[in-house]
């Protein structure tokens, strides 16, 4: 049976790359046969928001303190876990500038394979501190067996010839759908500027000036300051806007929605796309870098719009309420169309990278 460690950060909380892990390293532990361990860092043996296989060996280090502290704990943690049970392969999923250096720390027996999980935009900012960090990362992209990103966008991001495109697996896929009945919209995602919910509450702002019976439901971590929330209060659309905190169950929810709103300035997939699409919820999204538009077949299961134009978005959203039977129509496509990212079909291709690698 081989062996796969894959290191990341904390898995405790509700984000999409916690989510993704779960999904694939508990398919591989259960029904691919692979030794699977999971190296986090300072989870403190707390537990998982999302469940992952009995299986599957965790293993917890803990690296704090200044940055030269820090990196001597991390490294350590890493090299002792790797002596200790001796994986065929290592797999990073961190987006953190820190996972490009994890081929420096170790030695060269293994396959090592980065998993990226955010467009480059996500770490770089603009100006020359911004080019900088683009160029570092592009360049220790190169060090790795395979870089491998979940989209076609993403993959023209990496100026690497180890790049592989390799999409995120469904969560789920249930046998009902939303009867995309209920004047209810979604949003799924963490409280944060990448998220773009200034420019979501500006759109909604517009939308409920003409359909005040409709709700907005968006579920994530609110950030400490409850920028958002206040943001709501302040332009007067606190009572059709509900912040909710982050929930097990959201599938139920999404049954429950009639659309799916993604206002990110960035994305390096889009998980809750395909989570909605599976339960036959049409979504508009901002055409960002670099996940939607590989996901969403824009005017046939959804709507991709000009990114950051809030204005286009309310317009977007104003004709799926207005128009049921296309909400329909394209829910029911979306349904169709997202069965490519079955897990069957999605961890196929890592066992077929696996395999390629240890030959």
């Amino acid at each position: 049976m081989k062996k796969i460690l894959y290191i990341t950060n904390g898995i405790k909380g509700a984000g999409g790359l916690e989510r993704v892990l779960s999904i694939k390293a508990s398919y591989l532990a259960e029904k691919a046969s692979y030794e699977v361990h999971i190296l986090v860092l300072n989870n403190n043996n707390d537990s998982f928001f999302y469940d992952f296989s009995k299986k599957i060996i965790i293993h917890d280090i803990t690296a704090k303190g200044n940055v030269f502290i820090f990196y001597k704990s991390y490294r350590s943690g890493i090299l002792k876990t790797i002596k200790s049970i001796n994986p065929d392969i290592i797999s990073v999923c961190d987006d953190g500038l820190k996972a490009f250096f994890v081929p420096f720390l170790v030695s060269k027996k293994q396959p090592i394979i980065y998993e990226r999980h955010a467009s480059i935009r996500h770490n770089t900012s603009v100006g020359i501190k911004g080019k900088i960090m683009k160029t570092l990362m592009q360049n220790l992209a190169k060090r790795f067996s395979k870089f491998v990103v979940l989209t076609n966008a993403n993959s023209k991001e990496w100026n690497t010839p180890n790049c592989q495109v390799i999409p995120n697996p469904l969560s789920f896929f249930p046998d009902k759908s939303s009867t995309l009945e209920n004047k209810n919209v979604i949003v799924v995602g963490t409280h944060s500027y990448n998220k773009g919910y200034d420019l979501l509450l500006h759109s909604w702002k517009t939308v409920v000036e003409k359909h005040p019976d409709w709700k907005l439901s968006i579920y994530g971590k609110i950030d400490a300051q409850h920028t958002f929330v206040k943001m709501a209060n302040k332009l007067g659309i606190d009572k059709t806007v509900t912040f909710c905190q982050p929930i097990q169950d959201i599938q139920q929810a999404y049954l429950d929605a009639s659309i799916l709103l993604l206002s990110s300035r960035t994305e390096g997939f889009g998980m809750v796309l395909i989570e909605a699409m599976a339960c036959g919820v049409p979504c508009i999204s901002f055409d960002c870098p670099s996940g939607p538009g590989d996901i969403i077949l824009n005017n046939e299961d959804g709507f991709l719009v000009q990114p950051e134009n809030s204005i286009a978005f309310a317009e977007k959203i104003i004709v799926l309420i207005e128009n049921e039977q296309v909400r329909k129509e394209m829910g029911k496509k979306a349904k169709q169309n997202v069965k490519r990212y079955l897990p069957d079909n999605i961890i196929a291709q890592w066992d077929q990278l696996f395999k390629s690698l240890l030959k």
